[in-house]
């Protein structure tokens, strides 16, 4: 019986432990908010100096450092997308290393100091993706059974498929067709391979224009026979009878597809130009992500921290050292 009323002590007791060591964790807060506002008016002369020192600094950082971020949008021909990422890969991986010379002389970028990081990114259209490709759509819904379709159509498998792709750098001043997206282009359009698939894609596209408007001409030729018959009948007094089956209007809609066809093929003739095919950059888009044009407010803040953390862990050091004397 003498067991409860125990119990009830030891919970009142460890109760009372409990708000006590609260309470000290508290009032030791309390006591070292009281003593870093003491730091700071004992300092407040080296406190005023580290700011104006930040402020300064700051803002001559903001006026002569300036990222700026450049796009170029591009379609690789002739499959060379993977070919195209490695390219990026490999400059990027030569301005991690600083290696100047490479990026001057092989690329040909004239400020290679200020170019600063590059990466590509396919620019997701899936409509572009399956236009006039009844593949690609069979494709796309063959591995959409089995998985979320948004997460098909962002994997590297699909995407790289894509036909535009964004190519990103940064520079650390205002640049200029000619001073990077010009060497840029001319170092990925450099391939004695790619050239020759170039060559003989083009090739195939002129022939086939040419068989087209040989068929385009019969197709015409035929019609333009048709019409003298029709017309000679009419003004004689027989009468004549038009067959359903003549197929007349395939021939028609085959005239059609055709005309289209070529309109088609000239339109592509001009984006084959280039293995990669420039469409459009744009340049000199002032970066203020993270720090950047923010330091006059970010190097005021950090010099007085480490003045204050060099502080704390001065009268820290001080303590232990006093605690090892006694």
């Amino acid at each position: 019986m003498s067991a409860t009323p125990q119990n009830n002590d030891n919970q009142e007791i460890d109760l009372t432990q409990i708000s006590r060591k609260i309470g000290v964790f508290f009032e030791n807060i309390s006591t070292s908010i009281f003593k870093g506002f003491l730091f700071l008016k004992r300092n407040s002369i080296w406190v005023g100096i580290l700011f104006i020192l930040g402020a300064g600094l700051g803002f001559y950082l903001d006026k002569t450092v300036k990222v700026y971020d450049n796009q170029i949008i591009v379609n690789p021909n002739f499959g060379s997308v993977d070919y195209l990422y490695a390219k990026i890969e490999l400059i990027n991986s030569k301005i991690v290393d600083g290696d100047t010379l490479f990026l001057k002389n092989v690329v040909g970028i004239t400020e290679p100091k200020k170019f600063k990081e590059i990466k590509i990114m396919p620019i997701n259209d899936v409509y572009k993706f399956i236009e006039n490709k009844d593949q690609n759509f069979e494709m796309i819904k063959l591995m959409s059974e089995d998985g979320d379709v948004k997460k098909v159509l962002n994997e590297t498998v699909t995407s790289k498929n894509y036909p535009y792709h964004s190519i990103s750098f940064s520079t650390l001043a205002q640049t200029s067709n000619e001073k990077t997206v010009l060497p840029l282009l001319k170092y990925l359009n450099d391939s004695d391979y790619y050239k020759i698939i170039q060559k003989e894609y083009v090739n195939n596209i002129k022939i086939k224009m040419v068989q087209n408007d040989s068929i385009i001409s019969q197709i015409d030729g035929f019609l333009n026979s048709f019409k003298k018959n029709v017309n000679g009948s009419q003004k004689s007094d027989k009468l004549v009878y038009y067959n359903e089956n003549s197929q007349l209007n395939d021939v028609i809609k085959t005239k059609d597809l055709l005309v289209y066809e070529q309109g088609t093929h000239r339109i592509e003739l001009v984006n084959l130009d280039k293995i990669i095919k420039e469409n459009s950059a744009t340049l000199n888009i002032k970066n203020n992500q993270a720090v950047n044009g923010k330091m006059k407010v970010v190097l005021p803040l950090l010099f007085v921290f480490m003045f204050i953390l060099f502080g704390f862990l001065k009268s820290y050091y001080n303590h232990q050292m006093a605690k090892l004397k006694n």
